[in-house]
Parts: C-alpha cells; sequence; structure tokens
C-alpha cells in the first residue's frame, strides 16, 4: 500500500479536480429550499448522486421519505457522516445585496440560514474524497453518509439512532458552518426536545345541561371554551411558569409554535382541536426532564377546565454530546493542513454592496477577520468557558449528538462569512446572512476546507489503525454502559416518525407551487394597517 501522504494526496486531489461540479450541486440544493421533513427534491438529487457513485443507498431510512442511508466499500473500519438539507420558513432570499424573497412565493418561505445546503455539500464532497483514495489505493473500510432531513427540529439523528443504524459505526467525522474555523473540545453541545401538545374537545355538547334554557335554543347555550381556550391558557399558563422550569443560572431556551387547526370556516361551532409545539434546550437532560413536567402538568390543568383532553406527541429527544480528544487532535492537524478560506473578489464585493444598500460606508473587507484564520480548539474552548459556570458542560443544541453516544465523534467548524459590524453592538439584517448563503463565491471557500479536512480525517482513520484504535478507547471511557453517565436512545426503537404532521411545505395546485401559505397578491396578504 502506498504511503499515508499519498492517500491523502489523492482525496485533496479528488475534490479538487470535482469543485465546479460540488459547488453547482450545493446551489441545486440551496434553490430547493425545503423545510424540516418536506426535502423531496433535496433528498432525491442525493440519492441519484450517490448511486451514481458506486454507493449502496437504503432511501427512506427509518420510515423518513427524505432521509437516507448511503453506504460504499466492505469490512472494517466503518467510518460515517452526514449531510443535512433542511432549510427555515420565514427565511426566503435571493441572491442579491438587498432584501429579495422568491419571487411567486409568500415571502415567508424557506430560505437556507445556516446554511445546511453547504453542510451537506461537503459531508458529500469529503465521502467522495476519501472514497476515491480508498478505492484508488486499495483501502479496507466502509463509508456511510447519513441524509438526516429536519435538523432545525433535531429530527432525523434520534430516530436512526433508535432504530439502531449507528451501532455498528467505529467513528464519526461531521462538521457545522461556522464563524470561525476549528473543532469543537470538552464543551459540546446539549439537548433539544421537542413535543407537540394536543387539545381536543370530544364532546361540547356536554359542556352544559341545556334543560337549563327554557326554549330548544342550542346555541344560547353556554358554549364550551374548547380547544382555542386551551391553546391560549397553555401559551400564557406556560409563560407564567417559565421561572418554575430553569435554574437560574445558564443558558436554555423554550420556544413555542402553534399549528393552525384546520377550523377557520366553523362558524360559531366550538373549536374542537387545536395544537402547540413546545421544544426546548438545555445542557442536560435532568433540566429537559424538568421542564418536560411542567409543560404536562400545565397542559392536565387547562384541558380539565376547558372542557378538552390533551395528548402528547414527541417530536425529537436528543442526548447530550461527548468529547473526544484523540478526533479532535487528529482533525485540528487536518484543518492546518488544509488551511483557513480565503475569498475572492466577487465575494468581497458582494458584501460591500449590501453594506451600501444598508447605508454604510463599504470596507476593503467586509467579512468578520475570523473566518480567514485558523482558531485552535483550545482557544475556542477558553471563550466558551468564559460565559458558562463550571458545573455546565454543554452548551446549545444539536443533533449531531446522537453519534457521540454510537462512536468516537469530532465536530470540525469551517467558516461561513458574515458581515464585519461598523461598530459594536450593530446588527446587519437576517436577509444579509442568508443572501450570502446562496453566493458560491462566498460559500465554497469554506465549503472546501470542511471537505478536504474530513476527507483527510476519514483517510486517517482508515489507514492509521493505531489512531482509531486510541479514539475507541477514549470513547468507552466516556461512554461505559452500565455507567450513571451512559445514555441509550431517548426515543423507543418503534418510534414513529413525525413525518404526518402539519409540517409547513410546497404544494402544487391549480395555481402553480405554493407555499402552505396561498401566495398573496401583493406583500404578505396581512391586510391594511391599523
Amino acid at each position: 500500500m502506498p504511503d499515508n501522504d499519498t492517500i491523502r494526496a489523492t482525496a485533496l486531489d479528488w475534490i479538487a479536480a470535482n469543485e465546479t461540479r460540488l459547488s453547482d450541486f450545493n446551489a441545486r440544493i440551496w434553490s430547493h429550499a425545503e423545510p424540516a421533513w418536506r426535502e423531496y427534491k433535496s433528498a432525491r438529487d442525493y440519492v441519484e448522486l450517490l448511486r451514481a457513485e458506486g454507493f449502496t443507498v437504503e432511501a427512506g431510512s427509518g420510515g423518513m421519505p427524505t432521509a437516507f442511508v448511503a453506504t460504499w466499500g466492505q469490512g472494517r473500519p466503518v467510518l460515517a457522516g452526514f449531510s443535512e438539507y433542511d432549510a427555515v420558513p420565514g427565511n426566503s432570499q435571493q441572491v442579491v445585496p438587498y432584501p429579495a424573497p422568491r419571487e411567486g412565493l409568500h415571502p415567508y418561505t424557506a430560505g437556507h440560514t445556516d446554511p445546511h445546503s453547504v453542510l451537506g455539500t461537503a459531508s458529500l464532497a469529503a465521502m467522495l474524497g476519501a472514497k476515491a483514495a480508498m478505492q484508488a489505493h486499495g483501502v479496507a473500510g466502509q463509508l456511510k453518509l447519513f441524509g438526516e432531513p429536519a435538523e432545525k427540529v433535531c429530527g432525523s439523528k434520534p430516530i436512526h439512532a433508535a432504530k439502531g443504524y449507528y451501532d455498528d459505526l467505529d467513528a464519526a467525522v461531521v462538521w457545522h458552518p461556522w464563524p470561525l474555523n476549528t473543532v469543537t473540545a470538552e464543551t459540546q453541545f446539549g439537548a433539544y426536545w421537542s413535543a407537540i401538545i394536543t387539545f381536543e374537545a370530544p364532546a361540547p355538547e356536554a359542556w352544559v345541561d341545556p334543560m337549563l334554557m327554557p326554549i330548544d335554543a342550542a346555541h344560547a347555550v353556554a358554549r364550551c371554551p374548547g380547544a382555542l381556550d386551551a391553546l391560549c391558557l397553555m401559551y400564557t399558563t406556560t409563560k407564567y411558569t417559565k421561572e418554575a422550569m430553569f435554574p437560574h443560572a445558564g443558558s436554555w431556551t423554550l420556544n413555542e409554535y402553534v399549528l393552525g387547526d384546520a377550523g377557520a370556516t366553523s362558524d360559531n361551532l366550538t373549536p374542537r382541536f387545536s395544537q402547540i409545539q413546545y421544544s426546548w434546550r438545555s445542557s442536560s437532560l435532568g433540566i429537559q426532564e424538568q421542564i418536560w413536567r411542567v409543560l404536562a402538568n400545565n397542559a392536565r390543568h387547562v384541558a380539565g377546565i376547558t372542557g378538552c383532553k390533551a395528548f402528547v406527541r414527541w417530536v425529537t429527544k436528543t442526548r447530550v454530546g461527548v468529547p473526544n480528544a484523540v478526533m479532535t487532535d487528529l482533525t485540528w492537524k487536518n484543518l492546518q493542513a488544509v488551511g483557513a478560506p480565503s475569498y475572492p473578489e466577487e465575494a468581497l464585493e458582494f458584501g460591500r454592496q449590501m453594506q451600501r444598500h444598508l447605508g454604510l460606508e463599504p470596507m476593503d473587507d467586509p467579512f468578520i477577520p475570523t473566518v480567514t484564520r485558523l482558531t485552535p480548539p483550545e482557544e475556542n474552548e477558553a471563550k466558551l468557558r468564559a460565559a458558562l459556570p463550571d458545573w455546565q458542560k454543554h452548551l446549545s443544541a444539536d443533533d449531531y449528538v446522537e453519534f457521540c453516544w454510537h462512536a468516537p465523534t469530532v465536530r470540525l467548524l469551517a467558516a461561513r462569512p458574515r458581515l464585519r459590524p461598523p461598530a459594536p453592538g450593530y446588527a446587519y439584517p437576517n436577509w444579509t446572512y442568508n443572501a450570502l448563503g446562496g453566493l458560491p463565491a462566498a460559500m465554497d471557500p469554506g465549503l472546501f476546507v470542511a471537505a478536504k479536512t474530513m476527507a483527510l480525517t476519514l483517510v486517517d482513520l482508515a489507514t492509521q489503525p493505531d489512531v482509531l484504535a486510541a479514539a475507541q478507547a477514549e470513547f468507552r471511557e466516556r461512554t461505559k454502559p452500565g455507567t450513571p453517565d451512559w445514555v441509550p436512545p431517548l426515543l423507543p426503537r418503534d418510534f414513529h416518525p413525525p413525518v404526518d404532521l402539519r409540517w409547513p411545505e410546497y404544494v402544487a395546485t391549480p395555481r402553480g407551487e405554493e407555499w402552505t401559505f396561498p401566495t398573496p397578491h401583493h406583500g404578505t396578504g396581512a391586510g391594511e394597517p391599523l
């Protein structure tokens, strides 16, 4: 077998030779802009490309129509990565240096924010580069690329984990676009849980005795409060009890979203059905459980006073991240070998045009400085720890953490540019972030830094058994089954993916392709100001 440098060079050469093709693929995924659980075109494009590249692909893995598992190779080690491709409702934006939602659709359609189009394409490129090197030089092992939909609700990875898809992995190499170039160290991401609470008024006619009225006047009888009142009370009660959920230190969030009940034309009938989704993230599973206890108690309470029954449908439950120093060190060395991104004049001028549009003085370099330099993991770790209490070991949430309990996992962060603020505290509008996310000149540099770094790490794990063994030994020490620290998947193996719920999506009607909000004649369709 050739030396390791030759094998590594083959992976890098393949990625370099295919940059235009991969950049075009990324642009196509970005243009689909499909939201969680509804990434039909995006998943199709991945599956078709991977099959053409010689991967065996299970489409619809885990009962999720827009998930997949693509496998190439034989034997051990089994090395994994994942692609994401979901966009975010309310973030529609064209690749122009001014605010402009996509034409012909509701202004609040989806758009890529992080963007996951780039995240997925870089992981794909890394797998294909590693495959080219392993195939050319006879390196044993398997590569598995997971197609993971619905990351914005941390949806698919806990399901894949619960159903056993990660059980045979030897290591996982993952990444995320970020405002800097580094590798996560000891402080990993925390837990994210999401549940939809449904209120149903199955027998509103039983709310009062109709004989209380001297005449037959059903519409004059006191109406059952019903599901709308239950939803409103759930919303307000949870606001009042929020402080009973969280410790008064650290960083935690609880968000809610009201799902439509399809009852808009029911006149004066009792609202029979309502749903509210809660999503919460924190640094520990104990805090997650406490938040749920309060939410569940609130739901039971308001159901009882509105003539309703309450139900829960879980969307997701993730665990917390587990660090692996061996994997961090290996990936950091490879990131140093690849180097930081640099941005062409086309990207810089696009940034200046946005600054001009906002009435700002354009800058020679309009991007924040961290995107063009490497940040050592220990420097990034120190910055994170400075804002956290000593006892808090996790921060924020992302479902990559599910891989951490099945195999040694590393999380690379590689740059996606942000505009440099003209003064401390200045905040650019979100459309600037989204517009940059669709500009190849701005996104390709970080995309290919990530792809090359991950490809090198995959090749090293396949060709350096001592490094992989050290990473696995550390993994076993940190995740000993049977100890208090061990956490199995939090969803049951027979969990039904929540793909049947009323998530936003694009639909085809006789009027053409639309968002689930019909396309208004102008603006958002909200009407005239009051």
